[in-house]
């Protein structure tokens, strides 16, 4: 059912797969998904991005429980729109590689009926992602930016799987610090709420820091590994201004981790160097 990937001396990986949009995968610069994946404790990633992360420990060495505390919040954030407010559609920007409980195995395990759209660029993410999905007739991975709204809402696939007229959960977790001020990331949320039904919700948040040498050095690490296409370490007050005319569902906007934790148990590093800081709106 997988695709197998096959590595070439230039650095790249061909994954054997139908579609030719996952073809030559670049293994010998750093990924944001593979990277996320490593910090997970997950297997698909190479050295570029482990050595991305290793110098990425040396600048915040709290990434590692950072990121899991991030998953968990994503887990914990679709059980309970889908458990406590009824959601049954999810769109899930920049969703990176699969993982253990994605976004459509928690919602279908409360609904089977549970409909999900994974929407990332990165041919990695695209071959396994497509791989993994393949037999659930209720989910589709798209291969899109997720800048561009009307590519993807008005995408044949979307339209034949997510039923506007209906409240649907976009989801934009630890993505928007992938993008740089002059993508205008706070518009795109608004966009995205703007074609959305009511009773639809956004669930938002990106890394943070309140430490200038934090900001600046992360941003620069990333930029210099992705070549210049990742975004930047915002602050608090930044990222609060994505939210602005919505109504923040409780407890408001928070580290993720102090989101309706319920009985999560969570690590939390002696230092917060940088956060994953956000929360849920309901349009």
């Amino acid at each position: 059912m997988g695709d197998s990937p096959k590595q070439t001396p230039g650095g790249h990986v061909t994954f054997v797969t139908r579609n030719s949009e996952t073809a030559g995968i670049d293994v010998s610069t750093p990924s944001v998904a593979r990277m996320y994946d490593w910090l997970l404790g997950g297997v698909d990633n190479y050295a570029a991005d482990r050595q991305g992360c290793e110098e990425l420990l040396q600048i915040a060495p709290s990434s590692k429980i950072l990121a899991r505390n991030n998953r968990a919040f994503l887990q914990r954030v679709v059980r309970i729109l889908a458990q406590e407010y009824g959601i049954r559609q999810f769109i899930d920007h920049g969703s990176g590689l699969p993982t253990q409980d994605n976004v459509h195995q928690i919602a279908q395990r409360i609904d089977p009926q549970s409909r999900v759209v994974y929407v990332d660029n990165d041919p990695s993410v695209l071959a396994l992602g497509r791989a993994a999905l393949e037999e659930n007739d209720r989910t589709v991975v798209l291969n899109a930016d997720m800048r561009d709204t009307d590519q993807i809402l008005g995408h044949p696939e979307v339209q034949d799987l997510i039923d506007f007229s209906q409240p649907v959960a976009a989801l934009f977790v630890s993505v928007l610090h992938c993008l740089p001020d002059d993508a205008h990331p706070g518009d795109l949320v608004h966009r995205v709420a703007e074609r959305l039904p009511a009773g639809s919700f956004l669930v938002i948040c990106q890394l943070v820091s309140d430490r200038a040498d934090v900001r600046n050095r992360v941003t620069e690490l990333m930029r210099v590994a992705t070549h210049d296409t990742w975004g930047r370490v915002r602050e608090e007050h930044e990222v609060r201004a994505f939210f602005e005319g919505f109504d923040i569902l409780e407890p408001g906007l928070v580290n993720v981790t102090d989101w309706r934790p319920g009985s999560d148990v969570v690590a939390r590093p002696q230092d917060e160097e940088w956060v994953e800081w956000g929360g849920v709106a309901r349009l």
